[in-house]
Formats: structure tokens, C-alpha cells, sequence
């Protein structure tokens, strides 16, 4: 992971450029892999994280290696933020065997512990009560080890998003959970979901030191990040943030989302993150145009190359499937 300054100081200009290397890859990963789906190369579902990119892009850059992730079914961002292959990735969307999972899990369940990356979860909320048995279990082992689980204002509403927080909080854990509101829980709108909808404050109830920051500005989810992972290293953790943000489609492909308000979705796509993240680059590093371009073009290229890669790839054959079957 990248090296950063303390959040509030100048950000560097390797900072500004990976997060939007990231946010724009995510961008490309999400566009082309819809295209993949409506090819009928994709089974099940596909949940876009189109417009919710400076969420992943600023968290991730915040952290360090040795560090833990837990992600959501909505995942993919959070996979390539934290540095995965989009070979692999692309790989396992298709049932591939070159994929993370050789192709068993799709989507929703991208996973590489090797790196702590603990994984994508169809399971809503699942991530939450695994992110603080990690952060548990680095604890125990005397690691600096800083677990941030991405979760969903969905997910606010389960038994297990206080109990393992409450959890989290009277053992003191490195733990950071942040919930990317989109305001939607597939289609219900937060408001019909809970009376009071700045959901951070849930954590304030509990003794929990509680952000809220604006999911489409990746340098400020970076810098709120920083900090609370500072504070968990400092053996005061855990920490919540709410980031807020609003998906620029349904809840999944298929999901036309003609109950999205068509002026609130034309709000935040004035304050598109892979926008923002572009602008602060250009003003704050500075750089050209023509540099930018060639860093979107290579992301471009690297994607051309994961699909074909991916789509030569061949599936796990039939004696290998029932053998991995054979064993649930």
C-alpha cells in the first residue's frame, strides 16, 4: 500500500494519482463488466459500484500492508482498490478457473486471504461480525493490523451490525466499519427504513468514536480513514464511518431503478467521484491532460487484456467440480 502523510497536511501527488488510477479502474471494471453480463458471460447477478468508487479509492489508499478488508456483495471496487488482478477478477466473474476462486464463487464472493482480503459476502451484513473476528484475532496476536469492513445502510439494520461493533468496542479492537449509504436497500429508501438517517450516530450510542463524510470525495473518505486507522493503531478503537453516496443505477443489472428521483440521481452525478478524484489530480499534483489520458488509457488496455484473458480461460473441469462438491 501506498505510504501517505498524516490526513490535513498537502496530499502528495502519488496519493492523488493512485486514488484516481483506482477510482477510474473501478469505473472501467464495472462499465465493461456489464457488458460481459448483457453478452450472457456472467451467471447470476452483477451489483454495479458505479458511483460509489471514492468510497473504495479513499479507504483503501489510507491503509498499509498486513492490514484486513471485508466487503459486501457489492464488491468489486473494494477488490480492486485493494490491488487485486483484474485478470483474475474478470476470471472469476466468468466461472473461470484462472479466477480468485477458480471460478466457485462469482460476483459476490471474490476473495484473496493471502493478502487479507477477506472477501466479497452475498450474505447482507456478513462482513461485519468477520471483520471483527479478524480484528480479534490480530489483537490476540499482538499485530498492529488494522480491519476495515465496508458494510451498507441494508446492512445497519441487522442484529449483528451493533452486537459485533458493541463486540468491537469493549475489546478495544483495531476495527474500522464503514457503511456506504446509498440510501437504498435494493429498493426502499433509508427513510422508510429507520427515523433518524444519518446512520453514524448509531455508533456515538454505543461509546464508539463516529464519522460521517462524503462518499464521492475520495480525498476526504482517505483522510477520515487515515485518521480512524490511526486511532485503532493507537489502541483506541474501533471507529464507525458513514459514507455518504447514491448509486447511479439499480440495485443490480437488471434492476432498471425507476424509483431512484431522477433530480437526486442528477445530483450526485454532478459530484461524481471518478470526477473529483480526476479534478484533484489535475489541480493539486498539477498534471497534463495528455498524462491523464495515458494513465486512462492503460487502465483501458489492462482491461481489454483481463477479458481476454479470461474469456481463453478454461472452467474447472467436471472431476475436479465433483471432487471440491464432495466435500460440501
Amino acid at each position: 500500500m501506498t505510504k501517505q502523510k498524516k490526513a490535513g497536511n498537502a496530499p502528495s501527488r502519488e496519493l492523488l494519482e493512485k486514488i484516481f488510477r483506482t477510482a477510474y479502474k473501478i469505473r472501467v471494471f464495472e462499465t465493461e463488466g456489464i457488458k460481459l453480463y448483457r453478452q450472457g458471460l456472467i451467471r447470476g447477478y452483477f451489483h454495479p459500484y458505479l458511483g460509489q468508487e471514492g468510497i473504495a479509492s479513499g479507504a483503501c489508499a489510507a491503509l498499509k500492508e498486513g492490514d484486513y478488508i471485508a466487503s459486501t456483495h457489492r464488491g468489486h471496487g473494494h477488490c480492486i482498490a485493494w490491488g487485486a488482478d483484474v485478470k483474475r477478477m474478470v476470471a472469476e466473474l466468468l466461472q473461470k478457473e484462472t479466477g480468485y476462486c477458480k471460478g466457485y464463487g462469482g460476483s459476490m464472493h471474490i476473495a484473496d486471504i493471502s493478502v487479507g482480503n477477506l472477501g466479497a459476502n452475498g450474505i447482507v451484513g456478513a462482513g461485519t461480525p468477520l471483520g471483527v473476528g479478524a480484528a480479534l484475532a490480530a489483537q490476540v496476536r499482538g499485530s498492529d493490523a488494522v480491519t476495515v469492513t465496508f458494510t451498507t445502510d441494508g446492512a445497519s439494520n441487522n442484529g449483528t451490525f451493533l452486537e459485533s461493533l458493541n463486540l468491537a468496542a469493549i475489546w478495544n479492537l483495531s476495527f474500522i466499519l464503514i457503511v456506504e449509504n446509498n440510501q437504498y436497500a435494493v429498493s426502499t429508501p433509508i427513510e422508510e427504513a429507520t427515523r433518524d438517517v444519518d446512520l453514524y450516530k448509531r455508533g456515538l450510542a454505543i461509546g464508539v468514536e463516529s464519522h460521517q463524510v462524503d462518499g464521492n470525495d475520495p480525498l476526504a473518505v482517505h483522510n477520515v480513514v487515515f485518521d480512524a486507522a490511526e486511532t485503532c493503531r493507537a489502541g483506541k478503537g474501533p471507529v464507525l464511518i458513514e459514507a455518504k453516496t447514491f448509486r447511479h443505477m439499480g440495485h443490480h443489472v437488471n434492476d432498471p431503478g425507476k424509483y431512484m428521483p431522477e433530480d437526486k440521481l442528477a445530483y450526485y452525478k454532478q459530484r461524481d467521484p471518478v470526477d473529483r478524484a480526476r479534478a484533484a489530480l489535475k489541480e493539486m499534483a498539477p498534471i497534463s491532460d495528455d498524462d491523464i489520458k495515458a494513465i486512462e488509457d492503460e487502465i483501458a488496455a489492462e482491461m481489454a487484456e483481463a477479458i481476454e484473458f479470461s474469456t481463453k480461460s478454461g472452467e474447472v473441469s467436471p472431476e475436479e467440480f465433483r471432487a471440491f462438491a464432495a466435500n460440501y
